[in-house]
């Protein structure tokens, strides 16, 4: 059985419990503690250009839209 993602795999073992365990037991995503993929922007759910500091959690285009309504001006 080849599908595109592993959620379309389990709609078609739900009939048979036994290889659904199987399958998710070797399959199913890893829950991450650390990395790139534990990190998304708030807004968009972007993980590229994230901007952590002061508790901010946003992709740095997020950002720049909301920058000027949250206090942060442009310094030149």
């Amino acid at each position: 059985m080849t599908v595109s993602s592993y959620k379309k795999m389990l709609k078609q073992l739900s009939s048979k419990p036994a290889k659904l365990q199987r399958y998710l037991k070797h399959n199913k995503p890893k829950k991450r503690a650390f990395g790139k993929s534990t990190k998304k922007c708030s807004l968009c759910g972007s993980s590229r250009g994230f901007i952590n500091k002061y508790g901010l959690r946003l992709c740095r285009r997020c950002f720049r839209d909301i920058a000027p309504k949250i206090g942060f001006k442009k310094y030149c």
